[in-house]
């Protein structure tokens, strides 16, 4: 062996075992060597990015012996003050690939949020809203779905910092804590990124949308859904029930007439119509019988629905016209269902305890369930009309083949599902829940269907 070739067996020797080094190195005898302080950026950048993915790991296992070591490391930085930074620059530079690649999972700007405001807390949600932010920047606006542009002013997401390289430790001085609760936050939302599962895409991910023709159709949609908005408004400000009932059946009727004349028309013109997905929030507490609620309605509307329990939401499946009438009349009568909730009072069961709670589960559950039955017992009356007009011959064919197309898609999506049975244990809020809506009687059970 030559004298160059043992000067370059050497030196990969001593660079091998450097790495070794650092990689075994703890907080007590971290950068024993000066190793991490070496001037070679991007040995401190691949160092640091070691140390995150090590952190991640731990977080999610739970193994707290771990984690502390690898948090000391991003706390001190490998190699001091540039150390620091570095560490900076990596945790922001995961964080908004993280969040990329969470949308191409399916994720949107508002699910990721909620998610880790449910999980976390909100300072995490905070800390997300920023990641999503600046994550926007590489996207020109046209190339982003309205949805998005919706969702992002809801979520006030704005780069509000001045340059990245600053950003953890202004956010720190924004939220008044110290550089460990920093770490330790960009840990919690980086190891809560990497667990989510990859979900049905409802709409296109930032950077692949298109503009969309407006066409005749679509305007009477707007026009339908304004005079939807208008009866619900009416609903939702009466202090009558039977106004409030007489306003929402009105909505309903308006709905499932437009939705017939909708299908008659596409078959008519030939234009294409396919059934789509959409995710709507549903938020603590009773979200199991808000689920409820939001099922029926799917279903009155001709849509179909699964309940994610852990992430607070439902997927919907149906067409854009029914989706638009199902989260519209949904969110009204949550509306309603709330106020009579809270004006109806419970009591004080045999034993002094206070029965809220319960109370409000069974009242909410005997709300959804009457409900139920009124949209369908509404929708149903429209269909028999429509059967027995002249056009049946063509129409029922037509909402047939609409009905399979959107089972197709949901059992598609959906092929293994449970049931969650909700149990109605304090009667007095059951039969609250029902004169609020209506006055019949009904069994103390229903099942919304959940992933």
């Amino acid at each position: 062996m030559g004298k160059n070739s043992r000067e370059r067996h050497k030196a990969k020797r001593k660079a091998a075992e450097a790495a070794q080094r650092r990689r075994s190195a703890g907080p007590a005898d971290a950068d024993p060597l000066g190793l991490f302080g070496a001037p070679r950026v991007p040995a401190q950048t691949e160092l640091a990015e070691q140390i995150i993915d090590q952190a991640i790991h731990a977080r999610y296992d739970g193994d707290s012996a771990e984690l502390d070591q690898c948090s000391a490391l991003l706390i001190m930085g490998p190699g001091g003050a540039t150390g620091i930074q570095v560490v900076n620059r990596v945790l922001l530079a995961r964080l908004l690939r993280d969040v990329e690649q969470a949308w191409r999972r399916g994720w949107q700007p508002a699910e990721l949020v909620r998610v880790a405001r449910r999980e976390s807390t909100a300072r995490h949600g905070r800390l997300l809203v920023d990641a999503i932010a600046a994550q926007m920047r590489d996207y020109p606006k046209a190339t982003v779905d309205q949805r998005w542009h919706a969702q992002l002013v809801a979520l006030e997401a704005e780069v509000w910092w001045e340059h990245d390289d600053h950003y953890v430790t202004t956010w720190a001085d924004r939220q008044g804590v110290d550089r460990a609760t920093v770490v330790t936050a960009f840990i919690d939302v980086l190891t809560l990124l990497a667990s989510l599962p990859a979900i049905e895409v409802v709409g296109p991910a930032p950077g692949d949308a298109r503009p969309a023709a407006v066409s005749a159709p679509a305007d009477l949609d707007q026009r339908m859904l304004d005079r939807v908005r208008a009866l619900l408004a009416k609903a939702e400000s009466t202090d009558f029930p039977e106004e409030a009932d007489a306003f929402t059946a009105k909505a309903q009727e308006l709905m499932a007439r437009h939705r017939i004349d909708h299908a008659l028309l596409v078959a008519t013109t030939g234009q294409r119509d396919q059934p789509v997905t959409r995710r709507i929030a549903v938020d603590n507490p009773y979200e199991a019988p808000k689920s409820l609620l939001l099922q029926v309605v799917a279903e009155a509307n001709s849509c179909r629905a699964v309940w994610a329990k852990r992430f607070g939401f439902t997927t919907v499946v149906g067409f854009p016209q029914d989706l638009d009438s199902t989260e519209l009349l949904f969110t009204s009568l949550l509306v309603q269902a709330t106020r009579a909730m809270t004006k109806a009072k419970p009591s004080i069961d045999a034993y002094g305890r206070n029965t809220t709670r319960s109370f409000r589960q069974s009242f909410l559950t005997a709300y959804a369930t009457r409900i139920g039955e009124r949209l369908s017992a509404t929708t149903d009356e429209i269909g028999e009309e429509a059967a027995d007009s002249a056009v049946s011959s063509q129409l029922l064919p037509v909402l047939a083949a609409r009905d399979e197309a959107v089972r197709n898609a949901f059992d598609k999506q959906f092929p293994h599902l449970t049931q969650h049975t909700t149990t109605i244990n304090n009667r007095q809020g059951w039969a609250s829940g029902r004169a609020a809506a209506d006055r019949a009687s009904l069994q103390g059970r229903k099942a919304v269907a959940h992933e």
